[in-house]
């Protein structure tokens, strides 16, 4: 299926090993479990066509966000957190290092999720009215691919490339990072993690983070305050090594991201954009991609 399919035995044979009974158990005990995904019992056996295959769909979606809920309900059993959804607990936790753990596997269960839950097994097409707000922000549909897939290219490291509606600016659109488990609400901005550490040290001023790949010289660059932006993700693609080293290689990143683009379920970024609105984080009911909540 793929041009660069690389899968080492030892990766093959861990991506089909089942998982322990123990976390089975944990799993079944615990509130937070993992989702169903809309397409999932075709995304089992036949893969996402033309971008991942069945092995890396199991590993990257089914093995890896069954590790993230196992250890988020080992981390809450028996706490008052045991029922607070990942949502929740992400904001709850942003501004506390002693609790570090609790933030990255709730922030990264919700992160992956909204990953796998604009995905399609076929193309869609962009909705109109979608596609005219597109042009009216970014120039155009390929302007904002040439600098969404840039910015994923760039990145340095595991993390998601963001698309949001900005709420303060008459819903332009931005694109910005989040590195390792950072998230991208304005609620749990101190965990947003938006820059690559190894060029910013704690005192550089990180600019305009939401500029894309084009930084100031980006259509949607604006003068904005990083951290006082209310800005809701309608979009993400996970650039995190285990979700496209197994079917492309060392160096297919930039394949990977590529027919990525031609997997995204635009009706459900639609829905996300119509959705969201102005407050302190998303309620359960905004977006089909935001059922972590």
């Amino acid at each position: 299926m793929f041009s660069r399919l690389v899968r080492p035995s030892a990766l093959r044979a861990a991506s089909l090993a089942p998982a322990p009974t123990s976390a089975l158990r944990l799993q079944a005990r615990g509130i937070h479990h993992v989702p169903q995904l809309q397409h999932e019992n075709v995304y089992k056996t036949e893969g996402i066509p033309e971008f991942m295959s069945p092995d890396a769909f199991n590993f990257a979606w089914t093995q890896y966000q069954t590790l993230l809920v196992d250890k988020l309900n080992l981390l809450t059993q028996d706490t008052v957190d045991a029922e607070s959804k990942p949502g929740e607990l992400l904001v709850k936790y942003s501004r506390r290092p002693d609790m570090a753990s609790v933030f990255n596997y709730a922030s990264m269960a919700h992160n992956n999720h909204f990953f796998f839950n604009c995905l399609s097994p076929a193309e869609t097409k962009i909705p109109e009215n979608f596609a005219k707000d597109i042009v009216e922000t970014c120039s155009s549909v390929e302007s904002l691919k040439l600098d969404f897939l840039a910015t994923a290219s760039s990145m340095f490291g595991p993390g998601f490339v963001w698309l949001a509606k900005n709420l303060e600016r008459e819903g332009m659109l931005q694109v910005f990072c989040t590195y390792n488990a950072g998230s991208p609400y304005p609620a749990a901005h101190a965990r947003r993690q938006p820059v690559d550490m190894a060029t910013h040290s704690p005192d550089t001023p990180l600019g305009n983070q939401f500029a894309g790949a084009m930084g100031a010289h980006a259509r949607n660059a604006k003068n904005l305050a990083p951290g006082a932006i209310d800005v809701q993700p309608i979009l993400c693609v996970n650039t995190w090594e285990h979700a496209w080293m197994m079917d492309y290689g060392i160096a297919g990143k930039d394949e990977y991201l590529e027919r990525w683009w031609n997997r995204i379920n635009w009706d459900v970024v639609y829905d996300n954009y119509n959705a969201v609105s102005a407050g302190p984080r998303p309620s359960a009911s905004q977006g089909r991609s935001l059922g972590m909540f």
